[in-house]
C-alpha cells in the first residue's frame, strides 16, 4: 500500500492517505471482514464507469481526485498551489477523518471522548488568549458565532422572548450597533439570520476629526444610544473591531466596555488583532478586548491550518438560554468539531503557537520600518506600532498642489484638480499592486479600495504568512521592488497632466478620463464623419485606430500602445502605458494626431478611389469616342462642321489622385509629367523635433555634460536640412520648373507646343485628329 500510495504526485493526498491508513491500523483490534460478493453485484449495465466491476482501490480514488483538482496531463499545466500545508495541516485534515470515525463508536464512549475534546480546547483557548471562565463555541461560518450571540442577548434581554417572540420584539425594538468600518454585510446577514428588519441596525460613523478614520465614534455612539433609549428602542448588542477588516486599526474597547456596562448592552469583538493577545506584550487597547462579553476568532489563517473552524468565546452562566440560542449542543457530533483544532494544538504546542503569531506581528514591523525609509509612500497605520497590518500607497503631491486639501481627503470630489490626481494615483496604486503580486507571491499583498484614502495595498501577515510561508526576505524583497517601480510611478504621474493639456489643445484629439488606466492617458481621434453625441460602435474609427497603433509600435519606442474601448462606451480609443523616461508630451500628442490625420486621409483615397476610377473611365470613353468619331471622313467632317475643333485642345490624361480628367499640355511643354496634385504628406507639427542618432522616439533631449553643445546640435541640424534639399524627388523638380512660367525669355505655350509636337511628329490640334493619352499617362 505504500508504495502505490507513492505513485500519487500531489504530496498532501500521499500523506493523509498514509496517516489516515496508520490511524486505522492504530485503532482497530481486528482486521476489517471480507465481504462475500457473490450474488451480492447488482446490474452495471446502466452505471458509470467507476462503479463498474468490483470496485477500485485507493490508489486509483486518490488519482482521480488529483485529477479532477489538478486536471489531467494532457491539458495545460496549471499555476503551482502556493499554499503550504506542512505537518500541522495534515494533522488538522486528519481530524475531519478521524471524527467521522469516532462518530462510530458506542453512545456511552463518544459522549465522553467528545465531551474531553471540547473542554480541552476551551481551556486552552481561553488561557492562551488571557479570556478567564470562558466557554467556546465551534463554528464552520466565521459570522455564525456573533449570530448566536445575538440569540444569545435576545433572550437575555427579554425574558418572554420564548412565550410571545415577535411581539415582544415589536413593543420594544431591538438595536444592534456596528461601526462604519465593519466588514461589508455583517449587518444585512444578522438580520437575515435573526428575522429582524434592517432598522434595529444602527450604523456608528467613525472619528471624523480628531483620531483615526476607521475608529468607532464613541461620543456620536453615545448620543445615538440615549437617543434610541428616548424612542422606547432596546440597545442590545455593540459589535467592536480589534483590528478592522480593511485596515486593523482598533476601536477604544475600553471606554466602549465602560459604555455598555452603564446601559446593559453586550460587547462583541472580532477582528485579526486578537491574536496579539497570546503574545507576551499586548497594547492596552486589544487588552481590554479580554473583558468583553464574547469574541470571535479565526486560528485557523492565523496559524495555516486548513479546514479548522473559527472559535466564538463568550461568558454566560444560564446554560439553558445558552442552549436555546445554539451556542452549546446536546449532539455528541456537533462537539467533534474542535477535533482538528484539538490535534493541531497538541501537535504545536503553546511555544509553537506563540511563535507563529509573533513571526507574523515581526513581519509587518519589518516592512513598516522599511517603509519609512521609501520616498512617496504614504503608511496608514503609524499610530498604531502594535498593529499586524501594514496598509500604505504611492502618493506624490505634483507641483501647484494644495497641502491642505491632501489633508483632508473630500471622496465625492469631482475629477479636477486634486480628485483628478487622486484618481491618477489610484489607477497606479492598483498597478503597483498587481505588479507586486505577481514579483512577490510569497508576500500575501492586496488591493482594496478605502471610501476616503483611495486604493490601497495591505500586508495583513496573520491571515496569509503561515499559509504561504511567508519569510523576512520576501519583505525585503518586497521592499526592493517597490523601490524599483518608483521612478516609473512618478514620471507617469507627473507627464498625465501634461498629456491631458496637450490633447485638449490639439484639434482632433479628445482627451478620455478612464480611472481604471494607470499609463499616461486615453485619447481618441475624432474623424471628420465622428458622431461626438454617439457612442456607439464606429468601424471607420476603429480602422483608424488600428492603423494608428501599427504605427506607432512601428517606432519602437519605449512607450507601450494599446487599443480598446472607452470606459463605458464602445468606440475605440489608444491607451497610451506607462513611462519609465522622461517623455515629451508635446512631441507625442502631435505625432498621434498627425499620424491619425495621414491614416484617415489615405483610407478615404482608397475608399474612394473605386468611384473615382469608375467616373474617370467614363469620361476618358466620352472623349475617346468623339476622337474616334473624327476620324471618320463624312462624319468627322460633319462633327467638326457642327463642333469645331478648339486651338488649345490637347490631349488628357487621368489623375488617379484628383480623380478627374487634365490636360497633356504640361507634359508637352516642359517634357516631363508633372506631379499635378499629390498625396498629402505625412503632417508633422512645428513642434516635432529632430532627433539625435540613436535616440528614440518621444525622449526629451539630454542637457549638460551627456549632451551635445548648443552648437553642435545646431550644426547638426542644417546638416541635416541640407540633406534633404539634396534629396529632393522628381515632384520639387517638377514644380520648380512649373514656376518659371510667365518669366522673361521664357518661351510661350502656343510656340512651345507647336514646336515640339512638330518635331514629335505629334499631329496638330487644328488637324481633325485628337491626341487621347494612352495607358502609361495614367496616374
Amino acid at each position: 500500500m505504500d508504495a502505490s500510495l507513492e505513485k500519487i504526485a500531489d504530496p498532501t493526498l500521499a500523506e493523509m492517505g498514509k496517516n489516515l491508513k496508520e490511524a486505522v491500523k492504530m485503532l482497530e483490534d481486528s482486521q476489517r471482514r471480507t465481504e462475500e460478493e457473490n450474488g451480492k453485484k447488482l446490474i452495471s449495465g446502466d452505471i458509470p464507469g467507476p462503479l463498474q466491476g468490483s470496485g477500485q482501490d485507493m490508489v486509483s480514488i486518490l488519482q482521480l481526485v488529483q485529477n479532477l483538482m489538478h486536471g489531467d496531463e494532457d491539458e495545460e499545466p496549471q499555476s503551482p498551489r502556493i499554499q503550504n500545508i506542512g505537518e500541522q495541516g495534515h494533522m488538522a485534515l486528519l481530524g475531519h477523518s478521524l471524527g467521522a470515525y469516532i462518530s462510530t463508536l458506542d453512545k456511552e464512549k463518544l459522549r465522553k471522548l467528545t465531551t474531553r475534546i471540547l473542554s480541552d480546547t476551551t481551556l486552552w483557548l481561553c488561557r492562551i488568549f488571557r479570556y478567564e471562565n470562558g466557554c467556546a463555541y465551534f463554528h464552520e461560518e466565521e459570522r455564525e458565532g456573533l449570530a448566536k450571540i445575538c440569540r444569545l442577548a435576545i433572550h437575555s434581554r427579554y425574558e418572554d422572548f420564548v412565550v410571545d417572540g415577535f411581539n415582544v420584539l415589536y413593543n420594544k425594538k431591538p438595536v444592534i450597533y456596528l461601526s462604519a468600518a465593519a466588514r461589508p454585510g455583517l449587518g444585512q446577514y444578522l438580520c437575515n439570520q435573526l428575522g429582524l428588519p434592517f432598522p434595529c441596525l444602527c450604523r456608528v460613523p467613525c472619528n471624523t476629526v480628531f483620531g483615526s478614520q476607521h475608529q468607532m465614534d464613541v461620543a456620536f455612539l453615545e448620543k445615538l444610544i440615549k437617543d434610541d433609549i428616548e424612542r422606547g428602542r432596546l440597545p442590545l448588542l455593540l459589535v467592536a473591531n480589534a483590528g478592522t477588516a480593511a485596515v486593523g486599526h482598533t476601536d477604544k474597547i475600553g471606554r466602549l466596555k465602560e459604555l455598555c456596562e452603564q446601559y446593559g448592552i453586550w460587547l462583541h469583538v472580532e477582528g485579526v488583532n486578537l491574536a496579539t493577545l497570546a503574545l507576551g506584550y499586548v497594547s492596552s487597547s486589544v487588552l481590554a478586548a479580554a473583558k468583553c462579553d464574547s469574541m470571535t476568532m479565526t486560528p485557523g489563517p492565523w496559524l495555516g491550518l486548513p479546514a479548522v473552524p473559527a472559535v466564538t468565546l463568550y461568558k454566560h452562566d444560564d446554560p439553558a438560554l445558552t442552549l436555546v440560542a445554539g451556542l452549546t449542543s446536546n449532539k455528541p457530533t456537533d462537539k467533534l468539531r474542535a477535533l482538528p483544532l484539538w490535534l493541531s494544538l497538541q501537535y504545536l504546542g503553546l511555544d509553537g503557537f506563540v511563535e507563529r503569531i509573533k513571526h507574523a506581528c515581526q513581519l509587518s514591523q519589518r516592512l513598516q520600518e522599511s517603509l519609512k525609509k521609501v520616498n512617496y509612500i504614504k503608511i496608514l497605520v503609524e499610530d498604531e506600532l502594535s498593529s499586524p497590518v501594514v496598509v500604505f500607497r504611492f502618493f506624490q503631491e505634483l507641483p501647484g498642489s494644495d497641502p491642505v486639501f491632501k489633508a483632508v481627503p473630500v471622496p465625492n470630489m469631482t475629477p479636477s484638480g486634486v480628485g483628478r490626481e487622486r484618481h491618477s494615483c489610484d489607477a497606479l496604486n492598483r498597478w503597483l499592486g498587481e505588479q507586486l503580486k505577481q514579483l512577490v507571491p510569497a508576500s500575501g499583498l492586496t488591493v482594496m479600495d478605502l471610501e476616503a484614502e483611495g486604493t490601497c495595498l495591505r500586508f495583513s501577515p496573520l491571515m496569509t504568512a503561515a499559509v504561504l510561508g511567508t519569510r523576512g526576505e520576501d519583505v525585503d524583497q518586497l521592499v526592493a521592488c517597490i523601490e524599483s517601480k518608483l521612478p516609473v510611478l512618478c514620471c507617469t504621474l507627473q507627464l498625465r497632466e501634461e498629456f491631458k493639456q496637450e490633447v485638449e489643445a490639439t484639434a482632433g484629439l479628445l482627451y478620455v478620463d478612464d480611472p481604471n488606466w494607470s499609463g499616461i492617458g486615453v485619447v481618441r481621434y475624432e474623424h471628420a464623419n465622428d458622431d461626438k453625441s454617439s457612442l456607439k460602435s464606429d468601424p471607420e474609427g476603429e480602422n483608424i485606430h488600428a492603423g494608428l497603433l501599427k504605427k506607432l509600435n512601428e517606432l519602437e519606442s519605449d512607450l507601450t500602445f494599446k487599443i480598446g474601448p472607452e470606459y463605458k462606451s464602445m468606440k475605440s480609443c489608444l491607451y497610451v502605458g506607462m513611462a519609465s523616461d522622461n517623455v515629451d508630451a508635446a512631441e507625442l500628442v502631435e505625432t498621434i494626431a498627425a499620424t491619425a490625420r495621414e491614416i484617415e486621409e489615405n483610407s478615404r483615397l482608397l475608399e474612394n478611389m473605386t468611384e473615382v476610377v469608375r467616373k474617370g473611365i467614363q469620361e476618358a470613353q466620352v472623349e475617346l469616342q468623339k476622337g474616334v468619331l473624327r476620324q471618320i471622313p463624312v462624319v468627322g467632317s460633319v462633327l467638326n462642321w457642327f463642333s469645331p475643333v478648339q486651338a488649345l485642345q490637347k490631349g488628357r490624361t487621368f489623375n488617379l489622385t484628383a480623380g478627374s480628367l487634365e490636360s497633356t499640355e504640361p507634359i508637352y511643354v516642359y517634357k516631363a509629367q508633372g506631379a499635378g496634385v499629390t498625396l498629402p504628406p505625412t503632417p508633422s507639427g512645428s513642434r516635432t523635433k529632430q532627433r539625435l542618432p540613436g535616440q528614440k522616439p518621444f525622449k526629451r533631449s539630454l542637457r549638460g555634460s551627456d549632451a551635445l553643445s548648443e552648437t553642435s546640435s545646431v550644426s547638426h541640424i542644417e546638416d541635416l536640412e541640407k540633406v534633404e534639399r539634396l534629396s529632393s524627388g522628381p515632384e520639387q523638380i517638377t514644380l520648380e520648373a512649373s514656376s518659371t512660367e510667365g518669366h522673361p525669355g521664357a518661351p510661350s505655350p502656343q510656340h512651345t507646343d507647336q514646336t515640339e509636337a512638330f518635331q514629335k511628329g505629334v499631329p496638330h490640334p487644328e488637324d481633325d485628329h485628337s491626341q487621347v493619352e494612352g495607358p502609361e499617362s495614367l496616374r
